[in-house]
């Protein structure tokens, strides 16, 4: 079985598409953004994948692709073809290769236009594929720079995806409505651009008179993705807290384990955001801890240090996090949540003041 999602970035409108293979675990990442490394991998790890390749369907302008980051973080091998330019790759593709992933793989498609290097890649049953910038939702990624040919978008699109069985879906690199996905047959029947009936010469006067705007971010997009975005990851690694060995989570918390925390006493403020009643109930709290109740939060952040990093802790985590937000909104920098909240930290064996034993 397949495990796949899809997540969105919307600052840049692009989707990055999560692959993995139940059975073994091994997943691939299409298209991520160097801003969303960190949740897409802390994705990955709920759902127990580790990523072993990263795929860019072409050169962004629009976005710095998180793949040299990635591959700083877990090894992963980065991919993209060969066409593109880029250097600093793991693996430069060309038409036909196949990435695999446990007992699945994507086929790697040239379909140039968009920019010289484009690629679509291609589920191994057909069932789905990601077309990156080529083919959009009724519409077509722009072919006036990077080597961009609306002629070849126009072959690209008819001969390597319009070829898959009628039933495919297809993902695109970007959507701007917030629709998520379409089929061959429906973009056969129903792109103003590139439906069956349009011909060579309507597409190209079409695109020859779009006069788009420049993407705000090409000149500083486009010589990063041309490494892999080598060097913008080792800004991203210089960004990661560094006074505890944290996590990222999901939601986009960081969070602590409950080991540190209580193999390392006194070098954080302990918050418990619970009710007096839990504070002083069955599951107990840590010692050293201060309670501020989450509602109270707010209106008491001067009693916090914002000199010192701050651990939340509240019965399971929930809570906890919400407070993190609001620390964090408040001009806290150094703040984790206690993960898994004293029901972890009773399950795991530390040592609580009260409570039941």
């Amino acid at each position: 079985m397949v495990i796949f999602r899809q997540l969105f970035d919307a600052t840049s409108s692009t989707y990055t598409y999560l692959l993995g293979d139940a059975t073994t675990g091994q997943a691939v990442l299409i298209d991520p953004v160097l801003e969303q490394v960190r949740r897409d991998l802390a994705l990955a790890a709920d759902l127990n994948l580790a990523v072993i390749a990263t795929l860019d369907t072409h050169v962004h302008a629009d976005h710095v692709t998180g793949a040299a980051a990635i591959r700083k973080r877990t090894g992963a091998a980065v991919c993209i073809s060969r066409a593109s330019g880029a250097t600093e790759a793991d693996r430069w593709l060309d038409h036909g290769d196949r990435v695999a992933f446990g007992g699945h793989h994507l086929e790697a498609r040239a379909t140039p236009g968009h920019t010289a290097g484009c690629m679509t890649f291609v589920l191994d049953d057909a069932s789905m594929a990601f077309t990156g910038d080529c083919l959009l939702i009724r519409g077509s990624g722009r072919t006036d720079f990077q080597g961009g040919s609306a002629a070849a978008l126009f072959a690209s699109v008819h001969e390597q995806i319009y070829s898959l069985p009628p039933a495919c879906l297809l993902y695109p690199g970007h959507d701007y409505r917030g629709i998520t996905a379409t089929s061959v047959d429906e973009e056969r029947r129903c792109n103003p651009r590139l439906a069956d009936r349009v011909l060579l010469a309507d597409f190209e006067g079409h695109m020859r008179h779009l006069r788009l705007a420049h993407p705000k971010r090409i000149d500083e997009a486009v010589p990063a993705n041309l490494r892999c975005g080598s060097f913008a990851a080792l800004a991203l690694l210089d960004d990661d807290p560094d006074w505890a060995p944290l996590a990222y989570s999901f939601t986009g918390i960081w969070e602590i384990a409950p080991d540190w925390v209580e193999a390392n006493p006194g070098q954080a403020q302990i918050i418990d955001v619970r009710e007096p009643e839990e504070y002083a109930g069955p599951l107990g709290h840590i010692a050293g801890s201060r309670l501020i109740p989450l509602p109270q939060l707010e209106t008491r952040c001067s009693e916090i240090d914002p000199a010192r990093p701050v651990i939340v802790v509240c019965r399971s985590g929930s809570r906890s996090a919400q407070a993190c937000v609001l620390l964090a909104k408040a001009g806290m920098a150094r703040v984790a949540n206690l993960a898994g909240g004293m029901l972890r930290w009773r399950a795991e064996g530390y040592a609580v003041s009260g409570g039941s034993r």
